[in-house]
């Protein structure tokens, strides 16, 4: 079995510089979020080129202008994001469950009594962390995700212990189908991250997506074929600046069976996301290289 590398001493002072950042209150770090804008946005002009590009294809009929007004608005919106996600290192649980809403959380609620396991497919649409964090304190012991382990040991530590304080289970992507197994029938969710770039190699299901030929994995089709796992999409809004509202759409009950090969919440996934992008576009995080991979037809 593979030793875990522990962090190196030197990364001491950056974790103590952190954890006193994430004790400030929401109110002063939105100050360093201005920040942060300021440098994304105009010095450092962070991805500048793939966040305009990003757009122009995404929304081929709005003018130059209005791309660029919305290309200032993601900016911002990320600058809030990355605040929020450190603040997870220190907020309360009080403090969290009063700014994330769950508008109708029953969904799961009835799930869980049935013993389903649930895929929730989620995206980095509003502020992705806090759903997690706050789904852990909705339904205790019952809420986990997936994601994908960092190089870097001390950055790796960091971010697990954010993001699992408040009580989530977290699965390495690898580990995903052992996981599921295990814990068959016990009512539980896990949280799968649908909307990142799939490679040729993960043999992506491919869709037309804000106007554009967009690839997508199928863990999520698969997992629920395989092991009859229920499938309800989560939608984040912001409501205002640091509160938001998430809403569950519920895609499969995992009680009848899905044709294996098909496509069929994959496809329910990324329209959704879409009218949802739609709605709010300053909301998604345009600096991924979402389409950098294209069909070989």
């Amino acid at each position: 079995m593979r030793k875990k590398k522990s962090a190196s001493w030197y990364y001491r002072p950056l974790e103590w510089l952190l954890v006193g950042i994430a004790s400030l209150p929401l109110s002063a770090l939105y100050a360093v979020a201005g920040v942060l804008y300021v440098l994304m946005a105009y010095v450092l002009r962070y991805r500048q080129r793939v966040v305009l590009q990003n757009l122009r294809n995404s929304f081929p009929d709005k003018t130059e202008a209005e791309i660029r007004r919305i290309g200032k608005k993601f900016y911002w919106h990320f600058a809030q994001v990355i605040v929020e996600i450190l603040k997870l290192r220190a907020i309360s649980e009080t403090e969290l469950r009063h700014r994330v809403r769950f508008t109708n959380p029953e969904v799961l609620s009835n799930l869980f009594a049935k013993k389903r396991q649930v895929l929730t497919l989620g995206s980095h649409a509003g502020n992705w962390e806090w759903i997690l964090a706050a789904a852990a304190l909705n339904y205790p012991g019952q809420a986990g995700g997936v994601y994908k382990p960092l190089m870097n040991p001390f950055f790796e530590d960091f971010m697990r212990r954010l993001r699992s304080r408040t009580g989530a289970h977290l699965v390495p992507m690898l580990a995903t189908l052992r996981d599921l197994v295990q814990y068959r029938g016990t009512g539980r969710t896990l949280s799968l991250l649908t909307d990142q770039a799939a490679g040729p190699e993960d043999h992506p299901y491919w869709t037309t997506f804000l106007h554009q030929d967009t690839p997508f994995y199928t863990g999520a089709d698969k997992l629920a074929a395989q092991l009859h796992c229920a499938a309800v999409y989560v939608g984040i809004r912001r409501v205002r600046r640091g509160y938001y509202e998430i809403t569950f759409t519920e895609f499969h009950d995992g009680e009848t069976s899905l044709i294996k090969g098909s496509h069929v919440l994959t496809e329910a996934f990324a329209r959704q996301l879409e009218r949802d992008i739609q709605a709010s576009p300053p909301d998604y995080l345009w600096s991924h290289r979402r389409w950098k991979h294209k069909r070989n037809l």
